[in-house]
């Protein structure tokens, strides 16, 4: 098989994987650019707060859609 024939027909279908392939393939995805990378923060929350938010599952995500909300930064308002 050719090292240049692509991997994928035109009907989306993929072909048997190669050794080629596999000597080429990157692991996992690419870095995000720096103004997009999610920063850390340390915050004091009340105990309930916290309860509440493991609750949900998925702090982070609420956490920001909350406080984009608030801050009026949501694009849907």
């Amino acid at each position: 098989m050719n090292a240049t024939e692509p991997y994928t027909d035109e009907d989306g279908e993929v072909r048997e994987l190669d050794d080629a392939f596999f000597a080429n393939a990157v692991r996992g995805r690419p870095p995000l650019p720096p103004a997009s990378r999610k920063r850390r923060m340390n915050l004091m929350l009340d105990p309930d707060v916290i309860e509440g938010l493991r609750a949900r599952g998925k702090m982070s995500a609420h956490v920001n859609a909350l406080l984009r909300r608030d801050l009026g930064l949501d694009p849907a308002d």
